[in-house]
């Protein structure tokens, strides 16, 4: 049986395999992993070029949310966020279901996605899911504005490019802080963030299919921002070219470890290549 969250879109087809029959069950997943390698060999080609011409083959955009748009933890430290996490689940008793390294995650993601993955059916993952919701909506009011990300946007609206966030944050932190930018009308209805389903948290693609699906994006004409390895791993899984955003040298050595082909250490290149193109 395939599981499917509610509100899920797919570019491609899901592959059913319902029989035993060796030849029935082995094809249909050939087929799929071929499509899927020459998809992801499409977006890798993409970024194998310029800048310039990985902006000007984008005619629709999927921004991660923390980092390439704002610092959503820039009053509220992300890594003070997760060692609560860690405390709370603590004093649930289920501390142990966490790695040493877990533990010392800055990422408040981190210990959300190890409890989702070993308690898939706990009520208190959707109370942990919760109370970083809580504290992601509180970070919204400190959150500060990525360098150059403003005007990106609105020039990337008005050369009628269309975009979309696709992010591990809570859609409503990102809708929030959106619209106190007033950005809205760039992105909306186009949010698409943490569902209760924490198994399609990037690296899977889910988020970023759902955006594709709901804008009748192609994957060839497609380019995400990120700034994170698992924005890259996600990319690569939809077949979409991938933008590593680094504001450090540090990010910007651990996303080309990772493959990441074009890395930026600012936005504003991309408004340049925006307003010579128009």
């Amino acid at each position: 049986m395939v599981r499917r969250p509610m509100g899920n879109h797919h570019v491609r087809p899901d592959t059913l395999l319902v029989t035993s029959e060796t030849t029935k069950q082995t094809v249909p997943v050939a087929e799929e992993t071929e499509s899927h390698r020459k998809t992801t060999e499409a977006g890798d080609a993409r970024e194998s070029g310029t800048l310039a011409e990985l902006i000007a083959g984008a005619r629709h955009v999927l921004f991660d949310f923390d980092g390439p748009i704002c610092r959503l933890f820039a009053g509220r430290p992300a890594s003070g966020i997760a060692r609560r996490q860690v405390e709370w689940l603590d004093a649930q008793g289920l501390g142990d279901v966490l790695t040493d390294e877990e533990r010392d995650d800055v990422d408040p993601h981190a210990a959300l996605r190890r409890l989702g993955g070993a308690r898939p059916d706990s009520d208190l993952v959707q109370e942990m899911e919760s109370r970083l919701t809580e504290q992601e909506l509180r970070a919204v009011a400190s959150a500060w504005p990525t360098q150059h990300a403003d005007p990106l946007i609105r020039t990337w609206t008005a050369v009628g490019v269309r975009l979309a966030i696709t992010t591990n944050n809570s859609a409503e932190a990102a809708r929030r802080y959106i619209a106190g930018r007033g950005l809205s009308d760039c992105f909306e209805p186009h949010i698409y963030g943490r569902t209760s389903d924490l198994a399609r948290l990037k690296p899977d693609p889910y988020c970023l299919n759902r955006a594709m699906s709901a804008m009748g994006a192609a994957p060839g004409t497609t380019l995400m921002i990120g700034d994170a390895v698992t924005d890259l791993v996600a990319a690569r899984e939809a077949g979409v070219a991938f933008l590593g955003y680094a504001r450090h040298a540090r990010t910007e050595s651990v996303l080309r470890e990772a493959g990441a082909r074009q890395v930026t250490g600012s936005l504003e290149p991309i408004i340049d290549i925006l307003r010579d193109r128009g």
